[in-house]
């Protein structure tokens, strides 16, 4: 199976990546970094990509890690996520790709807070929507811009 971005060709949906603090940069730094977007734009595709500035080893934690988004705090965690709400808003992008669970969470809130149009979304449900085997249920962080791609592959159909 390969992953492929021609689903998003004609869609042009864009996307922004948020680099987790406990796998970017605390841990792997920006190999790692440049690792997740090869993945990025193979199922999106390049063109499709709107860098958050500043991004990689420097990019802003976005207040989900560290027990922050269990602590109870929510005020202190929309307060703290702020920059981070701001940098992916600047972006324009109609999704943050997340690759951290804590992320995913703290991002997602912080657009339901803000009142925000983006969406937040896993990078694995981005691999699954371009392999073509994404289920019904793990669509619901999806916006309806992408609730109804279906990538159909013969080479891999059980049907």
């Amino acid at each position: 199976m390969k992953v492929n971005s021609e689903w998003n060709r004609e869609r042009k949906i864009k996307f922004t990546i948020q680099d987790p603090c406990q796998i970017v940069r605390k841990s792997y730094g920006d190999a790692v970094a440049e690792d997740l977007r090869f993945v990025v734009r193979s199922v999106v595709g390049a063109e499709n990509v709107i860098e958050m500035t500043p991004n990689k080893s420097n990019n802003y934690c976005c207040g989900g890690g560290g027990g922050f988004l269990q602590s109870g705090f929510t005020q202190g965690r929309h307060d703290y996520g702020r920059l981070k709400f701001e940098q992916i808003i600047a972006t324009g992008a109609d999704y943050c790709i997340a690759g951290c669970h804590n992320c995913h969470a703290q991002i997602h809130d912080l657009a339901h807070h803000h009142g925000a149009a983006y969406n937040t979304v896993h990078i694995w449900t981005l691999i699954c929507l371009s392999l073509g085997i994404l289920g019904p249920n793990e669509r619901a962080y999806l916006g309806d811009d992408l609730k109804d791609v279906d990538v159909f592959h013969p080479e891999t159909s059980l049907y």
